[in-house]
């Protein structure tokens, strides 16, 4: 934070976090080009990922704060407008890939796919998030800090920017040299002791790839800092509903040696179908800046829940269920609608500050 603004230091820290996903999926989408079985997994590590997030990370988060500030909501920094607005611009898009779906194959359609279109679209909202994230304020020299952070800090500026560059570089590196060999023996061990691998890739494998980021944040939230324990998150699904996903129709191009459509089946557009509804869900719930221990365990059940029904039907039911909820707390909450439009109609203006207006109630 010394060098940047707090949003794009989250931002950065997210996205190292969250390397280890692209890594895997981008090992999938490449061999899909040649292996058009693997083409499921990429899109089964993707959705995975980002209903862990929110389901069991952002959920735990706000429990954890909750019991440790004596029943007080999770407010969250004001600053974080700028992710919620970007959430709620990837969500509504991705409710376009499925509804494409439906119209391109029919009801009932047997496949779709993320194209080049949806990179375009969701690249430029993470290029356009991160553009934003810098226009902030990098903290005062004369801020205190402690531990490893403040033998950093204290380096000359040279000899401080070169030390952060190899720590974002190293990890890179080794996350990259890692990911084919963990995603082939996650799909072999799968074949060899008869699970689905679909559903260890789905969940074993962001289980283990998200784990330290959560635990980051369970820690800030452990010690009270809610907000910083949700700005970690969001981040991180600012960069998964966005960049990640935009990606993944590039890499397979590219192994594929032409312009291409990454192929999704019924199961993995459902599958897409119930991570959007989350998403929306999940943000509306904090769309006016706080959380409720309510909303972090209807969060939570329905994560837990869905692993009880994993047929077509069961992922039909449960992308409703969200899709209800979502209605029913904009329905009950002027706060939420009002925050809602206030962000939409700050992206609407280019983002012109000085930003979403607060909403009654709001922190």
């Amino acid at each position: 934070e010394l060098e940047v603004s707090r949003s794009l230091a989250l931002a950065f820290v997210a996205l190292i976090a969250v390397l280890p996903e692209y890594a895997v999926d981008f090992v999938f989408a490449w061999n899909a080009a040649s292996d058009p079985a693997q083409a499921h997994y990429a899109t089964a590590n993707m959705t995975g990922s980002n209903r862990l997030l929110i389901g069991f990370g952002w959920a735990v988060v706000a429990l954890l704060f909750w019991n440790r500030r004596r029943r007080q909501p999770l407010l969250l920094d004001p600053r974080q407008k700028l992710e919620m607005t970007f959430l709620l611009l990837a969500t509504g898009w991705a409710f376009t890939i499925f509804f494409r779906t439906l119209v391109i194959d029919g009801p009932g359609g047997a496949a779709g796919s993320l194209n080049i279109v949806d990179s375009i679209v969701l690249v430029a909202l993470f290029v356009a998030y991160m553009a934003m994230s810098s226009r902030g304020k990098a903290a005062e020299e004369h801020e205190v800090v402690v531990g490893p952070m403040a033998a950093i800090a204290a380096l000359p500026r040279p000899k401080r920017r070169l030390a952060l560059l190899l720590m974002f570089i190293v990890p890179a590196v080794v996350i990259f040299s890692v990911a084919e060999p963990f995603a082939e023996s996650l799909v072999a061990t799968g074949k060899d002791v008869g699970v689905d691998e679909f559903f260890l890739v789905q969940w074993v494998a962001p289980l283990a790839s998200e784990a330290p980021e959560i635990g980051i944040a369970f820690y800030f939230a452990i010690r009270g800092m809610g907000a910083m324990a949700m700005g970690v998150l969001i981040s991180s699904k600012v960069n998964q509903w966005t960049m990640l996903v935009g990606t993944l129709p590039i890499v397979y191009s590219v192994s594929l040696g032409a312009l291409g459509q990454l192929p999704m089946d019924t199961r993995q557009v459902d599958e897409f179908l119930i991570t959007a509804a989350q998403s929306l869900f999940a943000v509306l719930l904090i769309v006016a800046m706080r959380m409720y221990w309510p909303g972090a365990v209807a969060l939570l059940l329905l994560f837990i829940i869905q692993f009880f029904f994993t047929g077509e039907t069961g992922r039909l039911v449960f992308s409703s269920i969200y899709l209800g909820l979502a209605f029913l707390i904009m329905a009950a909450s002027r706060a939420r609608r009002q925050a809602a439009w206030n962000m939409l109609a700050w992206a609407a203006k280019g983002f012109r500050a000085p930003g979403p207006a607060p909403v009654p109630g709001e922190a």
